[in-house]
């Protein structure tokens, strides 16, 4: 019976991913977005069957472990236009680390103005990093990779949800600004978010998201605990 379930849950997820994104792309409609609707449908489905959420993930964590190899795949685009990131290189790399250490900063503030526990903070900090590689980076600094995991959909999905409207209101028009934008904000949903707008577009989301992967990695578990150490002392001496 679990085999059963877990086979319905793997099949069961991709099949109301591909429904979600037939009306999306008929539709056009941000909040049509399958990255928002295919949880929201998903967890309907749980409450409604009475599953459990380990009975469903037996199977559906296979889609997960995916992550990483998805990530990797990103690098073809980046291979693609390495010419055209080479021209723009000091650029890219200045603005990422800018935006990798604002990120971390203001995660860790929101979650003290909020008063979350030391282990919600550290799960909060790497949420604007790629899934697999923030859970890694919550482990090394003691935060809880599956909660994690939330903060970073969630981030990722209100970045691709806000990113078309601060594009409008802004008036970006370079590839590079809207794709780096979209993909140091709202990482693996970002990028694809960005691959709508153009390839260019898409290429700078998936560098964005693979050098501020590498920077958070150290910016999270070299500086920030001291960062956090000093900040600490001031507010409690």
């Amino acid at each position: 019976m679990s085999i059963l379930i877990a086979v319905v849950s793997l099949l069961g997820t991709i099949a109301i991913f591909y429904t979600c994104k037939v009306f999306y792309q008929k539709f056009k409609k941000e909040w049509l977005t399958p990255m928002l609707i295919t949880p929201l449908v998903i967890i309907f489905v749980l409450l409604l069957t009475g599953t459990s959420y380990d009975s469903y993930n037996a199977g559906a964590n296979i889609l997960t472990n995916l992550l990483g190899p998805a990530t990797i795949a990103f690098a073809v685009p980046i291979y693609k236009n390495f010419s055209l990131l080479k021209q723009h290189a000091f650029e890219i790399f200045l603005s990422i680390a800018i935006g990798s250490a604002v990120a971390i900063i203001s995660s860790f503030f929101i979650a003290l103005v909020v008063g979350l526990n030391d282990k919600l903070v550290h799960s909060l900090v790497p949420r604007s990093v790629t899934t697999p590689i923030a859970m890694d980076i919550s482990n090394m600094i003691g935060g809880s990779p599956t909660l994690t995991a939330v903060f970073v959909m969630t981030t990722g999905i209100l970045g691709s949800l806000l990113a078309p409207i601060i594009i409008r209101i802004s008036h970006f028009r370079s590839p590079s600004a809207k794709g780096l934008m979209l993909g140091m904000g709202a990482h693996g949903t970002g990028t694809s978010k960005a691959f709508e707008f153009g390839e260019l577009e898409g290429t700078f989301a998936s560098l964005a998201m693979v050098v501020a992967a590498l920077i958070s990695i150290v910016l999270s578990t070299m500086f920030f605990p001291i960062f956090e150490q000093f900040v600490m002392n001031i507010l409690l001496p």
